[in-house]
């Protein structure tokens, strides 16, 4: 209990970028509640005039429609999971959890979904594996009891690098234990009207979980410990969704976005103070009179007073550089053809090979998060198989074509394929098995198993 909540130091030097990643992509009033950390305050600036440029402050939020438009592209099919044997129990099991994956009603698509935003913002996302614990109840004695307790009913947890706070891995790479915190307020009683924070610490190792807990300003307590789901297979049952340097979108746009963000608010600000017209009064008395918008300008008969600026007039030099720090922003994410300007400030023209070059770019970049999701959802969905011992093979396929063409043009593809007369019975029901399960790519995981099955039976 004394070192539960020790962080590890590569978490430590992360928890202010995560903070900072995590409000650049919601933008909206995050930004304008934590606006005091991210717009820079002038050399000399009054203090007034800093707070009054808070109060004004307005965030263009490119980089979180750049990641949602990802996630809606990538995963606008839901991925194809085939489950091939003959235990019927575990693909009964399998259709439940791919409608309910964590018992609050989110399906398998939209929880893996979730966990890819979460990885293209903060650079990775955690799953755990659970399964309802036994408490006081006897073990079961077969299989029957067990899933009529509910005890073989897994199911998924989401975590995000910013809650893990501690680990180890062992010399081939796999973690050997981790220390996952998450806080939250609850009311301290339920006739009362007072509230407190509780914060709880789940340690994992390659057999056991212990849950530690802390309410309010009283110690951290053990609360509940034992052996987790996955004991039998000796792994910890979390696993990491992560994305390489150059795939990790905020960590490439993150600074050009605050570039464009202080340079924005920065123009704003003079446009506005420039339509508020200052008096100058010359005169060699004293003045004392308030006039016009609050401000004046006293000068001598002989005074000469004005402003120095880069020649070309700033305000345009600014804006032409606001537009440029936008097209790069979509350029460091492969997603130049939506910037719809060209670096120089004008309307990008293209011809319709030049765009498909382009975004054939942006597909392979897509096809690689979708490798990264895949391989994700299949540890996950191993682990679980391997675990209740069900008798069934898993693979998980899709994601890997995004409306670059019409549906029809696969169908074509696959006549041509199959009027080549290659002998393979199991090469035709694969190629029936793709093809329904994008047409069907919405219906429920319980129609695609049976429709796999009859294509089986042939």
């Amino acid at each position: 209990m004394e070192n539960i909540n020790r962080e590890h130091p590569e978490y430590v030097s992360r928890k202010w970028m995560w903070k900072k990643y995590r409000d650049l992509y919601a933008g909206g009033e995050r930004i304008s509640e934590n606006a005091s950390e991210y717009l820079v305050r002038r050399h000399k600036e009054p203090a007034d005039v800093y707070q009054e440029r808070l109060a004004r402050v307005f965030y263009e939020n490119y980089i979180g429609s750049i990641i949602d438009w990802y996630s809606a592209t990538l995963l606008r099919r839901e991925p194809m999971m085939l489950f091939e044997g003959s235990d019927s129990g575990a693909k009964g099991f399998y259709s439940v959890m791919a409608d309910d994956c964590d018992l609050k009603g989110t399906n398998l698509h939209e929880f893996f979904r979730q966990r890819f935003v979460q990885t293209l913002v903060y650079g990775s996302s955690y799953v755990a594996v659970e399964f309802p614990r036994a408490g006081t109840a006897p073990e079961p004695l077969t299989r029957a009891e067990e899933d009529a307790s509910g005890r073989s009913r897994a199911f998924l947890v989401d975590y995000g690098p910013d809650e893990v706070i501690n680990w180890k891995y062992d010399p081939a790479g796999g973690l050997e234990w981790i220390v996952i915190r998450t806080s939250c307020i609850e009311e301290a009683d339920a006739s009362g009207p007072g509230w407190e924070k509780e914060t709880r610490w789940v340690y994992y190792d390659r057999e056991h979980f212990r849950i530690f807990r802390k309410r309010g300003e009283g110690p951290i307590r053990l609360f509940d410990q034992g052996r987790h789901g996955l004991a039998g297979l000796r792994r910890v049952p979390v696993f990491q969704m992560k994305v390489t340097e150059g795939l990790w979108l905020m960590n490439k746009a993150a600074l050009l976005q605050l570039e464009h963000f202080n340079k924005s608010n920065a123009l704003s600000w003079a446009l506005t103070m420039g339509l508020f017209a200052t008096p100058v009064v010359y005169s060699e008395r004293e003045w004392s009179q308030i006039v016009g918008e609050s401000y004046y300008i006293q000068l001598g008969p002989e005074d000469r007073f004005g402003w120095t600026e880069p020649e070309g007039k700033v305000y345009q030099i600014a804006a032409d550089n606001l537009v440029r720090l936008k097209d790069e922003i979509y350029r460091v994410c492969y997603l130049m053809t939506q910037a719809g300007t060209s670096s120089t400030g004008g309307e990008l023209r293209q011809s319709g090979l030049s765009k498909r070059r382009d975004f054939s770019i942006t597909q392979e970049v897509l096809r690689a998060y979708g490798d990264a999701v895949k391989d994700t959802m299949k540890q996950v969905l191993w682990a679980i198989a391997a675990a209740r011992k069900d008798g069934v093979s898993i693979d998980v396929s899709g994601l890997d074509e995004f409306d670059i063409e019409d549906f029809s043009n696969e169908l074509d593809d696959a006549r041509k394929l199959l009027g080549l007369g290659i002998a393979s019975e199991t090469l035709k029901k694969q190629i029936f098995k793709k093809l329904a399960f994008k047409y069907l790519c919405d219906a429920r995981q319980e129609i695609k198993n049976r429709v796999a099955e009859e294509i089986d039976q042939g």
